[in-house]
Formats: structure tokens, C-alpha cells, sequence
């Protein structure tokens, strides 16, 4: 491809060749990529959706996420809007807060465990 370039006042005619893009360096030796190491809960969490006695008993997942803490503990009584447990989905923190007052019965989660939207978190008395 010929090109007509201008540079203080002269005018060149150029002659310019698309050339072959360059390769990408390559890593340096010895520097490996491994994947994070993941952790698998012993049992996972019940089903979004799993049937439940008392629907207006139980705790759910709004989100998918991974669990990163249980504040409580299955005895406690809470009033409503405490915080439960806390959920993380794309790198953002979310409260769980209870539903309703009352005793916990169980819990079904533990840190580091991934849970779906719609998993029972929480079971009350």
C-alpha cells in the first residue's frame, strides 16, 4: 500500500507492508498457573424447593452464594430481622435476617458451603 505523508513542508511517497502480528511472550520457567483450591461441603444443602412441613418455619436462600458466616446457633431464640448467617454471591456480602421470631431448630449450613437460590437455611420451632 502506497501512502503520501507530509513532514515540514516535504512530501514523501511511502511504500508500507502490513506485517505479521507478534507473538505473545511466553510465561518464564518455573511459573505455573494451579487452580484455588475448592472446598466441598460433607453434605450438601437441601434442594431449593425441597418440601418442608411448615413453610412459614424455615429461613431461604434469596441468592446463590457461599456461605461466610453463622451468627447463630440451633436453641437460639431471635427476633425478627436479627441476622442469621451471612451470604456471599459476586463479591458482595449479603445479611440473612430472620424472617420471623422465634427458636432455632436447625441450621443446615456451614461456612464455606455453597447454597442455591431457594435453599432452606434456617429451620424454627
Amino acid at each position: 500500500m502506497k501512502l503520501r505523508i507530509t513532514i515540514d513542508q516535504k512530501v514523501y511517497e511511502v511504500e508500507v507492508e502490513a506485517s505479521e502480528p507478534e507473538q505473545r511472550p511466553l510465561p518464564p520457567v518455573g511459573y505455573l498457573m494451579q487452580p484455588a483450591a475448592v472446598r466441598v461441603p460433607a453434605a450438601p444443602a437441601p434442594a431449593a424447593g425441597a418440601p418442608v412441613e411448615n413453610e412459614d418455619k424455615v429461613c431461604r436462600s434469596p441468592i446463590s452464594g457461599i456461605v461466610v458466616k453463622v451468627t447463630a446457633q440451633p436453641g437460639q431464640n431471635i427476633q425478627t430481622g436479627d441476622i442469621i448467617l451471612v451470604l456471599e454471591a459476586m463479591k458482595m456480602e449479603t445479611n440473612i435476617t430472620a424472617p420471623i421470631a422465634g427458636k432455632i431448630a436447625k441450621i443446615n449450613v456451614n461456612p464455606g458451603d455453597s447454597v442455591q437460590a431457594g435453599a432452606v437455611l434456617v429451620e424454627f420451632e
